[in-house]
């Protein structure tokens, strides 16, 4: 029999403060301030692994403006 797994692509805003390396407070202050992608879905914060990635580069990308 196959094992069929779904691979998640979205993260908590735990999982995502975690992947980004920074706390849960800041990452909570992004959203709040809508400086960060993110959707939000019957209560919860989740944001996809790739938004996140290109988030990052575009801050790399600012950074060396």
């Amino acid at each position: 029999m196959m094992n069929n797994q779904i691979q998640r692509t979205t993260l908590t805003m735990k999982e995502a403060s975690e992947y980004l390396g920074i706390s849960y407070w800041l990452i909570n202050q992004l959203v709040r301030k809508k400086q960060i992608p993110y959707c939000k879905v019957g209560g919860k914060y989740l944001f996809r692994v790739q938004a996140l990635d290109e988030y990052l580069r575009n801050m790399e990308l600012q950074s060396m403006l």
